[in-house]
């Protein structure tokens, strides 16, 4: 008879830990030995859902669309759409409306792919699962689990929901991906205190859905299902909105500043003008086509081909961009947070060193003698590891041939390390296997914390036994040699173990013992005693080879990089130290339990001295971007497991590794690493270094031109002379300039040193550095040049003063896109030939204004007149005053920058 659903108060996932399995299955009302009853389980299904990992309310298409016409500049580029058509010009209209439509398409499809994190999260559930209801196994959908049911467990199986262990075989759970520790954790069942479990890793009577069981067997009470996992927490956790990115930031405030100010300047314009005496429709439209050409309609198409020819650069480098914003964003990154395992480190363990009778060996040393060959030996036998079973392409079996390769061997990855050690010191496990059959074996559990093995030799037996050292010193009473025994220093070697463990290594003391015949495993206690030390071994999950070189290079640009991890203190500090991220071995740590100590002030305080964070969870690794954030840092987070998704979708830029990493941290990145190397960030970072100069580079381009128009239309009344452009002008000015020559500052080069200075402050002006200083003065300088051969003209008598001064306009603007290639380098050391599409493009554009002077039937289109070679040689003489004018602005620059001891010659 189906009893009621319990009610989540009365039993609940949160401490499950610290509550006994009979306690437990009592408030679950549940008998372990047969399950629930199959109608309860349907009751309780009814009550708290299916074990999936729901969506967070999402937007439709047409929202999500709607979505990219709400930006200020897009706003204002289709208002002066409209305008364009009101006064007749349905090119430009139709220009700016395909340059709209098309960015908010590419916006649009970002924002969908973007969604895509939760859909990935719940594919890492397990299909299936197997559980005991009605006193029967039964395989039945991980979905329809509920809390209570028992599942069954065994080697390979992905857990299905968050379990309480109630019984266990040797059980080993590999939790990398949703904890960061590279180890797998034993298994135990026993209650834990509530101060050793603060880090999910420490609940080591607890299996996490999305977790993987390698080893051994358990059965496991149901405490929680769905969203309430630890894995459903981190889902919750992805449900943020995106922060919007340094370059939305800086465009937008453009766009408000930029539409306000010409306004105002356009209503001065045409009131000038009226006053003046000039027609009121010739300044409307005068007014109206200046307020056009002011807004540079070609910006969001110049960042969007930046932004993608930079994407594409970068998937050259191994780097995939989900997010076009965000490769500019790694310019103004101030702080990398990496997670440690699979991203700064390789992810699988490896042996360190042999210690034996007070000599180190490393793999790939000739070995010192036979004591460090038999610890070796035993290493390879006391070991459970296997080679991978290889099959050709019709399933046939292909025999493995030494020697063995990492990818040859499968098992815990300890075990793993510790096969390839001995292969480095000569041995093979296949080989020693066979020589010594294994007979009889003590399996490692968690209570004695070793394992012995029994293995034909000689005459007799030999018995090698491998585990902690604490475990292991105390039961021997000699160190080996193949003479005899020999006094052990047992304190020591326990204080040596001690020292290796302090800089984050893990420790296994290998011991052995003879036996005339095979001894009774019921004495346990008796054959594990009078052990003969062989000596120590010592692991690591070692750093990858290019991530110190990676580390140097970040600092060097003037980025801080920091450890996030759930892996032990010691460990993180020991590989942090060697990579370089803090300069000392006793470096400050904070651990998960400190942070939560600290309140969000306390922590904002401490952020900038603390680069390495250990036994961190989730929520956490959010709490440390957020104070990162809060004292104004752009933050990368770079990880790859479900762990680390949450911080990457909260950090300015997400970096998710594309090989080892998992679907959850790609999809909530916004940048994927093919290549899972950290040292591919460093390029990318100069790739959005670079990308951003060029954004300026046209905005200082096209906001100097347009900034010549206005002065130009704008000065004229107020020095008594007629109005020396038509809208036809205007316009004409616009497209061409801010087109092709526009587009083409994307092939721009990286400026030289540009990885040797620090990031720009986040709050940077796009104007700053003394950007708008320039735009003012050069457009000044244009607009001057423009009135004085106006003036000169209308003076001599020259009948085709408009057109010189249209021209003049023309090239003026061709002269300074070229001065302007580098903000310090003069145009003769980076040569012309160095950026051939700028070239083309200024080529093609002087052709075109030719054309309008030049082609008869275009001239009462653009109302201009031939111009004499004298007359078109004094424009050309204007032009070059520009470029003129520049170049010595950048021998300023270069000057000022020596005056201030700064090396304008670094290498990139």
């Amino acid at each position: 008879m189906p009893t009621d659903p319990i009610s989540p108060a009365s039993a609940t996932a949160s401490d499950a830990h610290l509550r006994s399995a009979q306690e437990l299955t009592a408030a679950y009302r549940v008998n372990p030995s047969t399950g629930l009853h199959d109608d309860e389980a349907t009751q309780r299904a009814l009550q708290h859902g299916a074990n999936e990992l729901q969506d967070h309310a999402r937007r439709g298409p047409l929202a999500l669309l709607a979505d990219q016409f709400k930006d200020f500049m897009v706003l204002v580029l289709l208002g002066a759409a409209v305008i364009s058509g009101v006064i007749g010009d349905l090119t430009d209209t139709l220009v700016i409306l395909v340059i709209v439509v098309l960015n908010a398409i590419i916006g649009f499809v970002q924002a969908w792919r973007a969604d895509q994190a939760m859909a990935a999260l719940r594919q890492l559930s397990a299909a299936h699962a197997t559980v005991l209801r009605s006193g029967e196994v039964q395989v039945v959908p991980a979905s329809v689990l509920v809390p209570g049911d028992i599942v069954l467990l065994e080697a390979g199986n992905q857990i299905p929901a968050d379990l309480r262990l109630i019984e266990i075989a040797q059980l080993q759970v590999d939790e990398s991906a949703l904890t960061g520790e590279s180890v797998t954790v034993a298994k135990q069942t026993d209650t834990l205190a509530a101060q050793d479990t603060s880090a999910l890793g420490d609940r080591i009577n607890m299996a996490f859905k999305g977790t993987t069981a390698t080893h051994g067997r358990a059965r496991g009470l149901v405490v929680a299902t769905g969203m309430h996992t630890e894995l459903g927490k981190v889902a919750r956790l992805l449900g943020g909105e995106d922060r919007s990115t340094p370059l939305q930031l800086r465009l937008a405030a453009f766009g408000k500043r930029l539409a306000l100010g010409v306004i105002a300047i356009c209503i001065v314009i045409f009131a000038v003008g009226v006053l003046r005496g000039e027609s009121p429709l010739l300044m409307a439209l005068t007014a109206i086509s200046l307020a056009v050409a002011a807004i540079p309609e070609a910006l969001p198409a110049v960042v969007t081909v930046l932004l993608a020819l930079g994407a594409r650069r970068m998937v050259a480098i191994k780097a995939l961009v989900r997010r076009l914003p965000s490769v500019e964003t790694l310019g103004s990154v101030t702080t990398i947070c990496s997670d440690k395992t699979g991203t700064l480190t390789q992810n699988h363990m490896h042996a360190e060193l042999l210690l034996a009778q007070g000599q180190r060996w490393a793999p790939g040393d000739l070995l010192p003698g036979p004591v460090h060959a038999e610890a070796l030996r035993a290493a390879a036998l006391c070991n459970d590891a296997a080679r991978h079973a290889r099959t050709d392409d019709d399933g046939t079996p292909i025999s493995p041939s030494p020697p063995a390769t990492p990818t040859k061997w499968q098992g815990d990855p300890t075990e793993t390390a510790l096969v390839l050690a001995a292969h480095a010191g000569g041995l093979d496990k296949a080989q020693l296997d066979a020589a010594t059959p294994r007979v009889q074996e003590q399996p490692f559990d968690s209570d004695r914390k070793r394992m012995t093995t029994f293995h034909r030799g000689g005459s007799g037996f030999v018995a090698y036994t491998k585990g902690a050292p604490e475990s292991v010193l105390p039961r021997c009473t000699a160190q080996w040699t193949p003479e005899g025994g020999q006094p052990l220093d047992t304190a020591a070697v326990l204080a040596t173990a001690n020292q290796l463990a302090a800089q984050g290594l893990r420790v296994l003391a290998l011991a052995r013992r003879d036996h005339a015949r095979l001894p009774d495993t019921n004495a346990l206690d008796d054959v594990e005693s009078q052990l003969e030390l062989l000596g120590l071994i010592a692991l690591i999950d070692p750093p990858r080879p290019e991530a110190q070189a990676a580390v140097r290079d970040c600092i060097s640009a003037g980025i801080t990089p920091v450890m996030i991890t759930g892996d032990h203190p010691a460990t993180a500090r020991a590989i942090a130290h060697r990579l370089g991220i803090v300069a000392h071995a006793d470096a400050t740590v904070l651990t998960g339990a400190d942070l939560a100590q600290l309140d969000d002030a306390a922590l904002r305080a401490r952020v900038e001295q603390v680069h390495v964070y250990a036994r961190v969870d989730p929520a956490q690794k959010i709490r440390i971007v957020e104070a990162l954030q809060a004292q104004g840092h752009f933050v990368a987070m770079t990880g790859d497991g479900v762990n680390d998704a949450p911080a990457l979708k909260r950090a300015d830029i997400g970096v998710s590794m594309g090989k080892g990493g998992t679907d959850v941290a790609r999809e909530a990145s916004s940048l994927v690493l093919l290549d899972d190397n950290f040292a591919t960030i460093v390029a990318a970072v100069r790739e959005g270094r670079r990308i951003y100069d060029n954004i300026r580079k046209f905005v200082r381009y096209a906001m100097t031109g347009n900034s010549g128009e206005i002065w130009t239309i704008f000065l004229a009344p107020l020095l008594l002379l007629p109005i020396p452009l038509l809208p036809i002008h205007i316009l004409w000015v616009n497209l061409v300039t801010d087109g092709l020559p526009g587009l083409a500052l994307a092939a721009e080069p990286a400026e030289r040193g540009i990885m040797q200075r620090p990031p720009r402050p986040p709050n940077e002006s796009l104007f700053a550095q003394g950007m708008w200083q320039h735009i003012l003065g050069m457009g000044l300088l244009i607009a001057g040049l423009c009135l004085a051969v106006q003036a000169w003209a209308l003076h001599t008598g020259h009948a085709h003063w408009q057109t010189m001064v249209f021209t003049v306009l023309t090239l003026a603007q061709m002269a300074h896109v070229m001065a302007i290639r580098s903000e310090s380098e003069p145009l003769w050391r980076l040569g012309l030939a160095s950026n051939r599409p700028l070239l083309g493009a200024v080529l093609l554009t002087f052709a075109l204004q030719m054309a309008t002077i030049y082609v008869p039937f275009l001239n009462p289109i653009f109302r201009t007149e031939p111009l004499n070679l004298g007359e078109l040689g004094i424009c050309v003489a204007a032009a070059l005053v520009v470029y003129a004018v520049v170049e010595l602005e950048k021998a300023w620059r270069r000057k000022r920058r020596a005056s201030g001891s700064a090396i304008d010659d670094p290498a990139a």
